[in-house]
């Protein structure tokens, strides 16, 4: 029983697209939605799924967090208790709680699976780690071998895929790139993501600034966190009026003082969209 983890990004789709070239079966593809992905992962999961049918492999199945019987997005949990996405403190609390969770929930209660299970044996389930990121493999290495329902494979890894090799694998199959797979308030954005966000969704935009200022309602209840906004120290919307009001072109590189770019990566060290690009 192979089961594979999309995060709906360039790894995930390039190490699909060699399994079938190298004729690894697929008896299941999962997709964890958190509800806050942005418009372009959206359609590309829409193209994938028809080339996968086309090619003879199961189409997408897309599970999301379940909360008191009712579909919950995590803005909408973020938006609740008055906080920010779980990376910005530290913690993978974002991945675990609607992206692995789902998952695993879903797997837990599928025939397949279960069959597999009662037999004694154990699921195999595809992660799509790239050649680059075996520090993270090493991070959990107990963890993933000590997994007692799951075979981990990484064949990223394992066939010395990088970045390069996969987007060139989407292209040869004549798919189009899926582009970096993350939440449109992702704490680990750069800031030409931003500013993409704010030029292109604006309405999404004003959602993630939404998220900052809510969130500074944990500041009346006495939180003495140092975070002030979606960039950590500095907030989006502070950037966004910065930046705007020099009339800085979107082709300029510049840094502002204050506004300290930060380096992408997830802290869970398990699969998830925000380091799924």
């Amino acid at each position: 029983m192979n089961v594979v983890s999309l995060g709906g990004g360039t790894n995930s789709a390039a190490m699909i697209v060699g399994m079938i070239k190298r004729k690894i079966p697929i008896d299941l593809i999962i997709f964890s939605d958190t509800g806050g992905e942005k418009p372009h992962t959206y359609r590309f999961l829409e193209a994938f799924d028809d080339w996968l049918e086309e090619n003879y492999c199961p189409r997408i199945v897309t599970v999301k967090k379940i909360y008191k019987g009712e579909l919950y997005t995590l803005e909408q949990y973020l938006l609740d208790r008055w906080k920010f996405p779980g990376v910005i403190y530290g913690v993978g609390q974002c991945a675990m709680d609607f992206k692995i969770e789902p998952f695993l929930k879903y797997c837990n209660k599928n025939i397949q699976c279960i069959t597999v299970w009662k037999r004694g044996e154990k699921v195999n389930r595809y992660v799509g780690f790239d050649a680059g990121e075996q520090r993270r493999v090493d991070k959990n290495k107990e963890k993933f071998d000590t997994d007692k329902k799951y075979n981990i494979h990484f064949p990223l890894i394992e066939w010395g895929w990088g970045r390069k090799e996969c987007i060139a694998v989407i292209k040869a199959a004549g798919l189009p790139q899926p582009g970096k797979s993350s939440c449109f308030y992702c704490p680990n954005s750069k800031k030409d993501e931003i500013r993409s966000l704010w030029n292109h969704y604006p309405d999404l935009f004003a959602r993630a600034v939404a998220m900052e200022h809510n969130a500074k309602k944990t500041k009346k209840n006495g939180s003495k966190s140092s975070i002030i906004g979606l960039g950590r120290e500095w907030t989006w919307e502070a950037y966004h009026d910065e930046y705007m009001k020099y009339a800085i072109k979107d082709s300029d590189i510049i840094t502002f003082p204050g506004f300290d770019e930060h380096i992408s990566g997830c802290c869970c060290g398990m699969p998830c969209g925000c380091n799924d690009g």
